[in-house]
């Protein structure tokens, strides 16, 4: 058996990639993080017998992608509500009842990726990988389809290392890469925010969605977003286009003064924000997660994503303190 600094010396640096890898395949960051740390555990035990026929890279993501394959065995697609259902245009309409047990995707911060700790060109290409718009097309395809593409145009892998890495054959691989492109071409383009503002341009439009949230002012959201905008809040099924629609239903249920603080932060290498919901005893508690989708100097869609237990994966947010008491 290898002492713990040695395997830890040759495999620990593969674990904020193994993570984003995992969960590219899952769609749940919870899901990933203990399928990661099943990776290190069943590769710690195999390490003896490791005799270098390939990286130590390449033999932990085999022991990752087959434990995420069997996982999924028992495990359903994690998808938005976007990929459920038509979008409502009107902000009027009945909202659906929340689902919590339906199983929805997950954010997932940009620390626990080791984004922020890359050179430029490397933080470009990670974060194009885990974008919300990309794990959510992915849950449309299988789950081998999912590797396979995720293995192959994700990270680079060979034809061949792929074979190798799911025990199976190069025109088994071909195969599977072509259905999944494929498939992913039918759902539509999934790059719509890579043409995100300058840093100070963001700031600004940052700043202005903080703004309007704190002092409940939708004609202060307005100039933010785009005439398409989108906003949907898992685990509510229901879910809108439109800025009129948008608008229309923060103002009428979502926005109240003091209700809300929002503290920046960074998931699916996108800016979001972990929100915070006034308690009614002095307190503010955990609610959940927002993501914003950017395109030029707007805000093209919002993901809500409307789960306290989310929160502690970001890490130590400071708890606001109320200013006022909520407006009824």
């Amino acid at each position: 058996m290898p002492s713990d600094a040695q395997f830890a010396a040759l495999t620990e640096q593969f674990r904020p990639e193994l993570l984003a890898h995992c969960y590219r395949i899952l769609g749940s960051i919870h899901d990933a993080e203990d399928l990661v740390q099943e990776t290190y555990m069943r590769a710690w035990r195999a390490f003896g017998g490791f005799e270098g026929r390939s990286s130590v890279r390449r033999w932990l993501y085999k022991i990752a992608t087959m434990a995420c394959l069997t996982a999924l065995q028992t495990r359903s697609r994690r998808p938005l509500p976007s990929g459920l259902g038509a979008p409502e245009d009107d902000h009027r309409v009945a909202v659906a009842p929340r689902e919590p047990s339906a199983g929805w995707l997950q954010p997932a911060p940009d620390s626990l990726f080791g984004l922020g700790t890359l050179d430029p060109a490397a933080i470009v290409a990670g974060r194009t990988g885990v974008r919300l718009a990309f794990i959510a097309a992915l849950q449309l395809l299988s789950a081998r389809q999912r590797a396979v593409l995720t293995l192959r145009d994700v990270l680079g892998f060979r034809t061949a290392e792929v074979a190798e890495i799911l025990d199976t054959t190069i025109a088994a691989v071909d195969s599977a890469l072509r259905r999944a492109r494929a498939r992913l071409a039918e759902a539509g383009p999934v790059e719509d925010g890579l043409t995100e503002p300058d840093e100070g341009t963001m700031r600004t439009l940052l700043d202005g969605y903080v703004d309007a949230f704190t002092r409940a002012d939708p004609d202060a959201l307005v100039n933010l977003l785009r005439l398409d905008v989108e906003l949907e809040m898992p685990p509510t099924p229901t879910w809108f286009t439109g800025r009129r629609a948008v608008v229309g239903f923060l103002a009428d249920r979502v926005l109240r003064r003091g209700l809300w603080r929002l503290t920046p932060t960074r998931a699916n290498g996108q800016p979001a924000f972990v929100v915070h919901r006034h308690a009614g005893d002095g307190r503010y508690e955990p609610y959940g997660v927002q993501v914003l989708t950017l395109v030029g100097s707007h805000i093209a869609r919002i993901t809500a994503f409307n789960d306290p237990s989310l929160v502690p994966t970001f890490g130590r947010t400071p708890t606001p303190t109320p200013t006022s008491t909520p407006a009824p």
